[in-house]
């Protein structure tokens, strides 16, 4: 069993999140034992719940756009070491894009870092930003775009 706790986090976005019905979502327990029906390891699990725990946590906490208007946003080392080149050049790209915010771009950084992986590729990184853009109010056409974009059968290029 090799799966990560980002293979949690997408099966459940994926089955649970992402279906256009609207049922009622199952309870912690119910997706726990169908997680682990699924053969997921039980502390993969708990992880991916304490992450998107986090990720409900920091939803409304926001930056006022007039401080980020003209501000430059430096990478740690920590953070060059989970997000390579490319990452980063796609986070600046998105948020130049009007696709994030300078929130968003937070609390992406800020869930990318929150996982148990040494890095972070850049379509690992989609998925996150889908995730972060579904749980975010008045986020819909941007999520819409980043759907779009997280299952284009097509790579795409930047430039």
């Amino acid at each position: 069993m090799k799966e990560s706790m980002l293979d949690v986090l997408m099966y459940l976005f994926e089955n649970y999140y992402m279906d256009e019905d609207i049922e009622p979502q199952p309870d912690r327990d119910s997706l726990h034992v169908e997680l682990l029906e699924a053969g997921f390891a039980p502390a993969e699990i708990n992880k991916a719940f304490d992450w998107l725990e986090g990720l409900t946590r920091f939803r409304d906490s926001g930056i006022p756009a007039a401080q980020t208007a003209h501000a430059i946003r430096l990478f740690t080392e920590a953070e060059c070491q989970r997000l390579d080149v490319e990452s980063r050049g796609f986070l600046m790209f998105l948020e130049q894009m009007g696709i994030l915010t300078a929130s968003s771009r937070e609390l992406v950084i800020d869930r990318v870092m929150a996982l148990d992986a040494a890095d972070v590729d850049l379509e690992q990184l989609k998925w996150i930003i889908l995730m972060v853009l579904f749980n975010q109010p008045g986020q819909e056409a941007a999520y819409a775009w980043m759907e779009d974009l997280v299952f284009d059968d097509t790579p795409g290029r930047l430039h």
